[in-house]
C-alpha cells in the first residue's frame, strides 16, 4: 500500500471510531452500546445482580444507574425516596428502601424506639408500595443491655403493625444480618439463628432477612451449610470480600462461585447485591469484576 493510502486509510478509520484526545481514543456510542450489550448477553440469567448505592457514592446516581445497567445490573439497593425515580428512569429497580431515620443503631429491639419507628417506616412502607418496590430494610438496634430473649420480643412487638400494613402493600420487610465483632460492635441482629427466631416469631412471609456474606462469614462462618438451612427465610443477599469488605476476587478468603451456585441450586429468586468498597482506581471496574465471578 502506498503512503498515500495508507494515511487515507488511518484518516478513515479514526474518523470512524471517534476522535483520539488525551484520554485515548473516544468510542462511539454505537460501538459502545454494542459492548455493553456484548456483555449483558453473556450472563447466564441465574443470578438477579443489584448493587449498593453507597459503596459508590461518588459517582452522580443518573450516571451509575446508566454504567449499572451496561453491566447487567437489575437494580440499586439502600436508595431513599428521593432517588427512586432516578434509577427508575434508568430501567432499574430499588432493589431494598431505605431512608434516612433507619438507623443500625437504634432500632426495634428498644421499646423506646417504636413510637418514631413505627410512623416514619409506615410512610415509607406506603411510599414503596406506591412506586413498585418490594422490600424495605429495618434493623435490630444495638442491645445496650437488653437480652436475646428481649431483643426477640421487643423487635416482635415493635414490628408487627408494620409487617401487616406491609403484608397489605405488597412489601418485605428485610432486617439485615450484620457482625457485631468488626463494623457494628454491640449489634443485636449479629447470628443468623437470633434472626431466624424472630421471623419465626412473626410469622409472616413479609418479614425475612438479608443474610448479609461478608457479615456472617465474620460472625459465623460456614456460608453454604448455613444458606441451605434457613433458605426459606433469606430474601436478599449482600457481598463483600473477607478480610477487609474489599474486592471479592481471589484476594480474600471466601468462594463467590461456590456460594453462588449453592444460591441458585436453593432456586432465589431475589437479588444479590454487591457491597463492597472498591480499591481499584477504575471503582466501575471492580463491580465488573464482582458481576463476573457471581454469574454462575
Amino acid at each position: 500500500m502506498s503512503k498515500l493510502n495508507r494515511r487515507k486509510a488511518i484518516k478513515n478509520l479514526s474518523l470512524s471510531i471517534g476522535a483520539i484526545g488525551l484520554g485515548g481514543v473516544v468510542i462511539p456510542q454505537s460501538i459502545s452500546g454494542d459492548i455493553s450489550n456484548s456483555f449483558q448477553n453473556s450472563l447466564k440469567g441465574n443470578i438477579n445482580h443489584a448493587v449498593c448505592r453507597w459503596c459508590y457514592g461518588n459517582i452522580e446516581l443518573e450516571e451509575f444507574a446508566e454504567k449499572s445497567n451496561d453491566i447487567g445490573i437489575k437494580a440499586i439497593d439502600l436508595l431513599k425516596p428521593y432517588e427512586w425515580e432516578v434509577v427508575i428512569k434508568k430501567g432499574l429497580k430499588c432493589s431494598l428502601a431505605t431512608d434516612t431515620f433507619a438507623s443500625i443503631t437504634k432500632g426495634f429491639n428498644d421499646p423506646r424506639n417504636h413510637e418514631e419507628l413505627q410512623k416514619k417506616y409506615f410512610n415509607l412502607i406506603s411510599q414503596a408500595s406506591n412506586s413498585g418496590i418490594k422490600q424495605v430494610i429495618v434493623f435490630s438496634g444495638n442491645k445496650n443491655g437488653i437480652s436475646s430473649d428481649q431483643g426477640l420480643e421487643q423487635c416482635s412487638v415493635g414490628l408487627e403493625p408494620l409487617v401487616k400494613h406491609a403484608e397489605k402493600n405488597d412489601v418485605t420487610l428485610v432486617m439485615e444480618l450484620l457482625n457485631s465483632k468488626v463494623d457494628h460492635k454491640d449489634y443485636q441482629c449479629d447470628h443468623t439463628p437470633w434472626g431466624v427466631q424472630l421471623v419465626d416469631k412473626i410469622g409472616s412471609t413479609n418479614f425475612k432477612l438479608l443474610y448479609d456474606i461478608y457479615h456472617m462469614q465474620i460472625m459465623e462462618g460456614d456460608i453454604i451449610a448455613t444458606i441451605n438451612k434457613y433458605k426459606n427465610y433469606i430474601s436478599h443477599y449482600h457481598t463483600g470480600g473477607v478480610p477487609g469488605r474489599h474486592e471479592i476476587n481471589d484476594t480474600q478468603e471466601l468462594n463467590y462461585p461456590a456460594i453462588m451456585k449453592a444460591i441458585v441450586a436453593n432456586k432465589f429468586t431475589g437479588y444479590v447485591a454487591q457491597e463492597f468498597i472498591p480499591t481499584y482506581q477504575d471503582s466501575l471496574e471492580a463491580l465488573k469484576e464482582g458481576i463476573t465471578i457471581c454469574d454462575v
